[in-house]
């Protein structure tokens, strides 16, 4: 069975699965994609956060440490959503169960909106980029994390299984559905190209103000054979966009 958005979250042996498998030590996200992303987030103080497929929503904690005002989630598992509500001070922060393709954001009412390795899972990128610049106060900037477009064009190679020390690109620049074979499950996410990414940000009406790829840092690994490794692969991609006037 094929799972598509945020349904896959939703399956209890899945959910437990993922958990376990996101939060352990050596998890690129923690080690490469979170020092990243804070960096070109910076400072956050006073700042009303989104975060569009905030999953458990335990960036919040990194968020709120950092000065954050007020941190909105927004989470199309249920599951998700249940414990996103467990790691959230429910004074300074909510959570709103609804997929991102189905949210209605209001306008001007956000500083800062983030997303962490969800935004592959939409299939309508541009219309989503679009609403989060309506729901952007002017000068307020968008930071998002997807996994690096070398990585879902094709599946060839997470269909082999393993710790890998390269990667088959192929159909590149055919854009749409691939459905990969992850923990266990069949999920379908959305390939698109760097330069689809930059387009959708730029026809939303943004301005970029950087853009990473993921190149992991010596210093956070204990395991220098790990970090070695991980030099072989992009993992990521990181954009930071801004609403100008």
């Amino acid at each position: 069975m094929e799972y598509q958005g945020s349904s896959a979250y939703d399956q209890e042996a899945f959910f437990k699965n993922y958990l376990a498998r996101r939060h352990r030590t050596n998890s690129p996200n923690n080690l490469i994609e979170r020092p990243i992303l804070l960096e070109m987030i910076g400072d956050v103080r006073g700042k009303h956060i989104l975060d569009l497929g905030c999953g458990d929503a335990r960036f919040s904690v990194d968020l709120m440490d950092r000065g954050c005002s007020f941190y909105e989630g927004i989470e199309g598992s249920l599951q998700m959503v249940n414990e996103a509500r467990k790691h959230v001070d429910a004074h300074m922060c909510s959570i709103h169960h609804v997929n991102m393709e189905e949210w209605q954001p209001n306008e001007a009412t956000v500083d800062l909106a983030v997303s962490r390795l969800a935004l592959h899972y939409v299939e309508d990128a541009r219309s989503l980029f679009k609403k989060v610049y309506h729901a952007l106060k002017l000068g307020g900037e968008w930071v998002f994390s997807v996994q690096h477009p070398i990585l879902t064009s094709s599946i060839k190679s997470a269909a082999s299984g393993g710790p890998r020390t390269d990667w088959i690109v192929d159909q590149y620049f055919e854009m749409g559905q691939r459905t990969e074979p992850w923990i266990g499950e069949q999920i379908v996410k959305f390939h698109r190209s760097i330069e689809d990414y930059v387009q959708a940000c730029l026809q939303a009406g943004f301005s970029i103000l950087d853009l990473r790829e993921g190149k992991p840092n010596r210093l956070l690994f204990e395991d220098q054979e790990e970090y070695a490794r991980r030099l072989r692969i992009p993992l990521f991609l990181i954009l930071r966009c801004k609403k100008q006037s």
